[in-house]
């Protein structure tokens, strides 16, 4: 099913799993990489250091896939296509909100850490050029029921 991500706004918001990041190398081989994700404005956002492979391959070739999926019953998620932009400006502030997502807080070792590097830090914006959604919970009805599985999907 086409949506759009402001309509699978509560499974984005909800969800904390991180979204895998499909693109190409610069030898043109595929990758894929899972980074903690924000939507925020129809946008997605992840952060990562500015010496991080990723970073090259998104300059190299914005154009990349992603997913954010369940791993456990039932199986629902949202993939899609994006085009990439890498923007030094919002590194330390998606930075401090994914941590916040994620964490709870920015009280702990790993965020202190990872803060500390917090001038390095760029942010990956994903502007989606297309969205797909699945949801498995009515085939997966008796087992969801069984294992009194509660989940909110797209």
């Amino acid at each position: 099913m086409d949506k759009t991500l402001k309509e699978s706004r509560e499974f984005l918001e909800s969800v904390r799993i991180p979204i895998r990041l499909a693109c190409k190398t610069k030898t043109e081989w595929p990758v894929l990489i899972s980074l903690w994700y924000l939507y925020q404005d129809g946008l997605l956002y992840c952060a990562t250091q500015r010496s991080a492979k990723i970073i090259g391959y998104l300059e190299f070739d914005e154009r990349c896939a992603f997913e954010i999926a369940e791993d456990r019953p039932p199986y629902c998620g949202i993939r899609g296509q994006a085009r990439a932009r890498v923007d030094s400006s919002l590194g330390a502030e998606i930075l401090e909100k994914l941590l916040v997502r994620y964490l709870g807080n920015t009280e702990n070792e790993l965020a202190r850490k990872l803060l500390a590097k917090g001038d390095s830090e760029v942010a990956i914006v994903l502007e989606p050029t297309g969205i797909y959604t699945w949801d498995f919970s009515e085939r997966m009805e008796d087992i969801v029921r069984d294992k009194r599985l509660e989940k909110i999907c797209p």
